[in-house]
């Protein structure tokens, strides 16, 4: 090792082999056979059951754990992928905390819900090894769907209008299939590649292409016209390709986190993958969270987040502070970034002290700078580029009902489009349901 979490400036090696693995090692190791069967036997399999509301894409989940409890995962696999045909990322990366865990009634009386994440991964994980896919395709009705975008909200939709017996293309900008699951989620929540064999496992209905390194509007790609000239529909879920800027002095300094996010989920060799002594991270999401847990995992010494407003108001759940926290992150809150300086050495980030009045947020004049190698900016992703004909609203494709855009036989869902939380089970449920809509108009129902 030629270097260590002391090394200054931004250098790849500063951890072992040995830690580089155990800090990316599964954040959540799965159960095993037992551990199953005793965390089902928890479950009170409710008839009214509030876990279920909560699922943004209505998984039955006391039928799912009664399978789990009888000793049928396959069948339990079955229910869930029903529903939602990535069940098995979404069982790594959903708040379920702040979903189906959080409405559980095991909280109310135990402060303990039942494993639910837990044990969809188990019945997931339990089909996918076995090399089956529970799903087979309906007679070919003749009809094509181009799908924009092979994240969640794509994936889903090609997979449901496939398996209704269309034929499906997807077209994705990016070298590898699986958006958000494969670019943008942390390591150490979905190890050893597992999104990229999800998605093999999903392709195996069959009647779904995939077309990489296709980015539409590009010279030499295609237009929406394009697409509609070629196929009966077209379902957009790019995402979201842009970010937010800082708009402050010094920002070309600073790295967008979804970039090192994406670099990362890309390395084979962490160790060659460089990282600052000193990591700032500005924003409060999710991501922000990721980028400055992974930061320290790849052995900064240092990695900070500052958010603007207070930690209560983060957008991240309680559950990633948490867990930031619990990795030696630093949290500074009430904290508004100023400028970004070069100095000798290094960088140093200037903040303003923030309060919350009736009108809103207010900077104070009382500032301070943080010295940094590194500073990544997640202050929240925008739409890129979209069809001028296409309705936009709050910044995102205004969509109808079951995702229906402005334009007739064009659909969207994901987070491109208004609406949903931006989560991947959301994303999936809208790419389900857009499907499904789609399938009624193109058999004329």
């Amino acid at each position: 090792m030629t270097n260590s979490q002391l090394t200054p400036g931004v250098v790849p090696g500063r951890l072992s082999p040995q830690e580089y693995d155990a800090n990316f090692a599964d954040v959540a190791p799965p159960l095993d056979a037992h551990e199953a069967q005793v965390a089902a036997d928890r479950c009170y399999f409710c008839h009214d059951a509030p876990c279920m509301t909560a699922c943004p894409t209505s998984i039955d989940i006391p039928l799912f754990i009664r399978q789990i409890a009888t000793g049928t995962p396959e069948a339990a696999a079955k229910t869930i992928l029903g529903q939602n045909i990535l069940g098995g990322m979404c069982a790594r990366v959903c708040p379920t905390e702040t979903l189906c865990e959080g409405d559980c009634v095991r909280m109310e009386s135990e402060g303990k819900p039942v494993e639910i994440g837990a044990l969809q991964r188990f019945a997931t994980d339990t089909l996918m090894a076995a090399g089956k896919h529970p799903f087979t395709r309906a007679a070919p009705t003749g009809k094509s769907v181009a799908v924009v975008g092979a994240g969640p909200a794509g994936l889903s939709a090609a997979h449901r209008l496939a398996m209704r017996g269309h034929e499906v293309t997807i077209y994705d900008a990016r070298p590898k299939p699986g958006g958000l699951n494969e670019y943008g989620i942390a390591s150490y929540k979905a190890p050893e590649a597992f999104a990229s064999a999800e998605v093999a496992w999903l392709l195996q209905i069959g009647g779904i292409t995939v077309v990489q390194n296709w980015q539409m509007g590009r010279a030499g790609d295609g237009t929406l016209d394009d697409l509609l000239a070629d196929h009966d529909a077209v379902f957009l879920g790019m995402g979201l390709s842009g970010v937010n800027a800082l708009n402050l002095p010094g920002e070309e300094l600073a790295i967008p986190a979804t970039d090192f996010i994406a670099a990362l989920r890309q390395t084979e060799d962490l160790s060659t993958l460089p990282i600052g002594r000193k990591v700032v991270v500005i924003g409060g999401g999710m991501t922000a969270v990721d980028a400055a847990v992974q930061a320290k995992l790849l052995g900064a010494e240092t990695s900070t987040i500052v958010y603007r407003r207070s930690q209560g108001e983060m957008p991240a759940s309680e559950h990633e502070q948490d867990h930031a926290l619990g990795c030696n992150v630093r949290l500074i809150c009430n904290a508004a970034p100023v400028a970004i300086h070069a100095v000798e050495g290094g960088l140093e980030v200037e903040f303003a002290r923030t309060e919350t009045t009736g009108a809103g947020l207010r900077k104070l004049d009382d500032t301070f700078r943080l010295k940094a190698d590194q500073v990544f900016t997640a202050i929240g992703q925008t739409l890129g580029a979209t069809p001028a004909e296409i309705r936009l609203a709050g910044g995102k494709i205004a969509v109808d009902g079951a995702g229906r855009t402005s334009l007739s036989r064009v659909w969207a869902g994901g987070d491109c489009a208004l609406g949903g939380e931006d989560l991947t089970v959301t994303a999936v449920a809208e790419g389900r349901d857009a499907a499904e809509d789609m399938h009624k108009f193109l058999i004329g129902e």
